[in-house]
Formats: structure tokens, C-alpha cells, sequence
């Protein structure tokens, strides 16, 4: 007699058929139509003239791009985005710091600074800017009431001035834009950061307190390092939207700028849509390179975070598994502790 077997069966493999999206497709099948389009339209008008951009805009010159006026000009949006940028990250961090401080007069004095920058658009405050030289003839360094106290002693043409300069000279142009701009970018800047030291758990700080460690210490230590996590991606959008932002200076004006520059070549050959389409492709340059820079410097400051983190994760888990005993002891991000 035949014992009955006690082994289940094997079940078939299942038959997976995938589902169908056609909705896909036809958005697919639109896409195409309207890039198709696209094409069509910038390769095909007249109206773009692009031997005006690329060759020669006057007989024996090169294309409106490449002419030195407009290189000078990019050369300036370049430097003004760099110094506003540098200005803007380091009072950022200031006035993030005074937000933080138990301090209330510090706090409520940066509170005040990002309330009014951050509620400024940026092109009046560079027309402000441009035009603060009405409110000064000179701009200087020395004794209040320098006047004053020259006449209380006898003394003719005293102004206690240690240091003046006019203020046309110095609040006008390239400074009065770099200026307004950095001010303005400090504000933005300063919430940027401050996320980012929030973002970290408080119990590190006070651990580093409790081994010695002084609050500059510990600031720039253990918790600006972990927080460059966080301010990195905001900050490069900022940098990105500050090359645009650029632009803006023209109002000033600032002379030494792109869009400045393509304005005035419109001025004198009348042809408005090739400077504008010039101005565009040198902004698509110049952020798609920062973007890829922002990329860069994205990976290397979300080293074990995120996709990658878990994925070294997952790997230190199997071979564990596979061992039979703990190799490396990891932290929640993916790091070795």
C-alpha cells in the first residue's frame, strides 16, 4: 500500500501580464506633435535670425554673442552674481546665527532685517540703490557732529572726517547693484541656514558642549558639517536664481552687465527678438553649468543619505546575513560607526 506523501506540491509559476497604459502613449504621441512643433518653429522663422546670434550681425563681425561688448558684459554678470552670492552667504549666516541667539534684541533685529529683504523685490531695491547718492554728497568715516566740534574750539573746516569718498562714486553701477542684491540674497540665506541648523538633533550640540567643545566649536565642528546636508540644494537654486537676478541691475544701471549690453545692441540695429534670444541662450549656459556643479556638490555632501545610503545599507545587511556574525556596525544613514 502506497504511503501518502506529506510534500506540497510546487505551484506553477505565475504568469504575470503586464497591464497596459495607453494613456501613456498618447501623452507620448502629444509630446512628440508639440516638440515636433517646437522644432519646426525655431528652425523654420525668419524671425529669429540666427546669423544674427551665431555669425554676424554687421558685415565683418561676429555673431551678436561673441562680440566684445557682450562678452564683457557676461564677464560682469559673472562677477556681480560671485560677489553677491559671497555677501549674501556670509550675513546669511550671520543674521541665521542672531535668529538663533537666546538673545532677544539679536533675534528680533534679524527677525526684522529678513522681514523687510525677504518682502523687497529685488529690482526696486536695486533702483533704491541706484539712487541712495541723493540722500549723501560723501560717504565717509570720522566723528559725528565733526563740524560742531571744530566750531565749540575754534577750529575753521573741521569735519572729523577720517576717511570720505563720493557718494556717486561708490553708490552707483556695479557696487549700488552688488549691493542691493547681496542684501537682498543675505535674507533668503539666513532662513536657509538657519533650517539647517535646526535640522539637527540638539543632543549632538550638547554632547560636544559636554566634552569641552566652546559654541563656535561645536558650531563649526559638528553641527554646520551635518547641516551642509540640508543648505546645499536650496543653495545652489539661490545661486542659480541669483544669475538671473542679474538682469535686474540693468535698471540701476549697471553698464558692465549681459542684458544691459543686448539691450543696447537692440537700441542700435532695432532687432529686438535675436538680442533677447542671445540673452536667453547665455542664462541657459551659464545655469545648466551650475546646475551640473550643483549636482556634484550635492553628492558629495549627501554621502550616506538617501538612495545611495540605503542602498550600502541594504548591502551591509546581506552580508551580514550571509557571514553569520556582524562585520561593521552602521549608523540610520548609512554610515560606518
Amino acid at each position: 500500500m502506497t504511503q501518502p506523501t506529506t510534500e506540497r506540491a510546487r505551484p506553477e509559476a505565475i504568469k504575470a501580464v503586464p497591464v497596459r497604459h495607453p494613456g501613456r502613449w498618447v501623452a507620448i504621441a502629444v509630446l512628440a506633435v508639440l516638440v515636433a512643433m517646437f522644432l519646426h518653429l525655431i528652425l523654420t522663422n525668419a524671425g529669429f535670425r540666427w546669423s544674427f546670434i551665431f555669425l554676424s550681425y554687421a558685415e565683418g563681425k561676429r555673431g551678436v554673442m561673441f562680440t566684445e561688448p557682450v562678452l564683457e558684459g557676461l564677464r560682469g554678470t559673472i562677477l556681480l552674481t560671485l560677489f553677491s552670492m559671497l555677501i549674501g552667504i556670509v550675513l546669511g549666516i550671520v543674521v541665521a546665527i542672531m535668529r538663533l541667539s537666546p538673545n532677544r534684541v539679536l533675534s528680533t533685529v534679524a527677525w526684522a532685517y529678513t522681514w523687510f529683504f525677504r518682502a523687497a523685490p529685488r529690482l526696486v531695491l536695486a533702483v533704491i540703490f541706484g539712487n541712495l547718492n541723493i540722500l549723501w554728497t560723501r560717504i565717509g568715516f570720522g566723528l559725528p557732529f565733526g563740524e560742531q566740534i571744530g566750531a565749540l574750539f575754534g577750529i575753521d573746516n573741521f569735519d572729523g572726517q577720517i576717511f570720505s569718498i563720493k557718494s556717486t562714486d561708490l553708490l552707483a553701477g556695479f557696487v549700488a547693484g552688488m549691493i542691493a542684491l547681496g542684501l537682498s540674497e543675505a535674507a533668503y540665506m539666513a532662513e536657509i541656514v538657519r533650517a539647517g541648523i535646526q535640522s539637527i538633533d540638539p543632543g549632538q550640540s550638547e554632547a560636544a558642549v559636554a566634552l569641552g567643545m566652546s559654541r563656535g566649536q561645536v558650531l563649526r565642528r559638528v553641527v554646520l558639517p551635518q547641516a551642509m546636508r540640508v543648505i546645499v540644494p536650496p543653495t545652489g537654486n539661490e545661486v542659480i536664481a541669483m544669475v538671473k537676478d542679474t538682469s535686474l541691475v540693468a535698471y540701476v544701471p549697471v553698464t558692465g552687465e549681459l542684458f544691459f549690453q543686448l539691450q543696447q545692441v537692440q537700441a542700435r540695429t532695432f532687432v529686438v527678438l535675436p538680442c533677447l534670444v542671445a540673452a536667453l541662450i547665455w542664462y541657459l549656459i551659464i545655469c545648466s553649468v551650475l546646475m551640473i556643479v550643483q549636482y556634484f556638490v550635492e553628492r558629495h555632501f549627501g554621502k550616506g543619505y538617501g538612495t545611495a545610503g540605503k542602498a550600502r545599507q541594504r548591502l551591509r545587511d546581506l552580508q551580514v546575513e550571509q557571514g553569520g556574525r556582524i562585520t561593521t556596525q552602521t549608523n540610520p544613514g548609512g554610515g560606518a560607526l
